[in-house]
């Protein structure tokens, strides 16, 4: 059963995905279409019209495969190993720069939402508190 929730999440991702295709098709953006699709997604999650269920095991069965995607870039890399005598070091402090700046700000923006997320659990505990007092 869980198998079939999860191959039906992946097609509504993909029904996403489809739908940024069509707009950029349609509308000649110079924007790809899959991002289109991540876009009309995080909209719909963000108004609600999309819960979070509906797609959250079929977008996390996606992400445990991500890594294998990179092998193969990683191995086209390695047929010009020219590029990494020239400039590796450059190469391998802007990486490991980047990494650390991608990580410092996804680490704050992740203390910023729950921060906003418990500040508002406690204004509906207040008011729920003010409303039964009176």
């Amino acid at each position: 059963m869980k198998a079939i929730r999860i191959i039906l999440q992946i097609i509504i991702l993909y029904a996403f995905s489809m739908m940024g295709e069509a707009a950029q098709q349609m509308f000649h953006l110079p924007i790809p279409g899959s991002i289109i699709g991540l876009i009309l997604m995080l909209i719909c999650l963000t108004v609600k019209i999309i819960p979070v269920k509906i797609i959250e095991d079929g977008a996390g069965f996606l992400l445990s495969f991500l890594p294998l995607l990179f092998i193969p870039a990683m191995a086209g890399v390695m047929n010009y190993p020219s590029l990494f005598s020239a400039s590796g070091a450059a190469l391998f402090l802007i990486v490991v720069l980047s990494t650390i700046v991608t990580m410092i700000a996804a680490g704050y923006a992740s203390q910023l939402l729950e921060h906003k997320a418990n500040r508002r659990k406690e204004k509906k505990k207040c008011s729920k508190h003010a409303s039964q007092s009176l």
